[in-house]
């Protein structure tokens, strides 16, 4: 608890020293190990933004924002993760900022930062959420569909989308069975030769909430695909995904 303590009122500093020092609508990123500018430091192991973001930004500094309001798109939707500061990474970041009590203008500022500051780990991870737990089939993330590089950002990605459903659900804890598989991981538990376990976006849900009420509330999360009681061979838990188009299916819970 003092650890983490510390490590918000820090973030805390930094991020309200670097808003006046480079002003709004300037922020920077700046990955764990690099010389950080004036203004600048590292709040944790992972990224420090300097500055604000605002709509019209662009740039690494906008898309590692936008993988961490990346659950806040709005029932349905999915947000780009194209470092585009757009309408759409505004109304994600005011839900991200309306779900933790801060203002809600849509401009990533230095409060907004501090909160992401908290809620990560220095691997860039959610806090609630492991790469551990998103792959239990091997060390390395090789041997899928695609490149262990991208298995793994992808990975990434559903974990903030999980910590913000998990936020929704009142922070309750979330149990994983499963995440990204290699080809021969999957063949051996006679998973589909498309699985999108095999690009390491896919998660398998069980334990408590209910599996209707965690299909029912990642509508809300952007996973563009969701399987869960009623769906076959999905009676026992849900699938969250990131496919390229929206296929829902739950009908045992009112969806698809």
């Amino acid at each position: 608890m003092v650890k983490r303590l510390l490590k918000v009122f820090v973030a805390l500093s930094i991020a309200l020293s670097a808003f006046v020092i480079a002003g709004p609508a300037t922020a920077t990123a700046t990955p764990a190990g690099a010389a950080a500018g004036a203004g600048a430091g590292a709040a944790d192991g992972c990224y420090t933004w300097s500055g604000s973001l605002a709509e019209g930004a662009s740039g690494d500094a906008v898309r590692q924002l936008q993988i961490r309001v990346s659950g806040y798109p709005g029932s349905g939707s999915v947000l780009g993760l194209d470092g585009q500061y757009g309408p759409a990474t505004t109304a994600a970041v005011k839900r991200f900022q309306q779900a933790y009590g801060l203002g809600a203008d849509g401009v990533a500022g230095p409060a907004t930062f501090a909160k992401i500051y908290e809620l990560q780990d220095d691997d860039c991870t959610p806090v609630n959420f492991t790469y551990g737990e998103l792959n239990q089939c091997n060390s390395d993330w090789s041997g899928g569909n695609v490149d262990a590089g991208t298995a793994k950002s992808n990975a990434l990605v559903s974990m903030w989308k999980l910590q913000a459903m998990r936020h929704a659900l009142g922070d309750v804890a979330i149990s994983i069975s499963g995440g990204f598989r290699s080809v021969a991981c999957n063949n051996a538990v006679g998973g589909a030769a498309d699985s999108r376990h095999l690009y390491g976006d896919a998660v398998d849900l069980v334990g408590s909430p209910s599996f209707c009420t965690l299909a029912q509330q990642a509508r809300s999360h952007g996973f563009s695909m969701i399987l869960g009681p009623g769906y076959p061979g999905h009676d026992d838990h849900t699938h969250v995904a990131n496919s390229a188009s929206q296929f829902w299916s739950a009908p045992s819970c009112g969806i698809g």
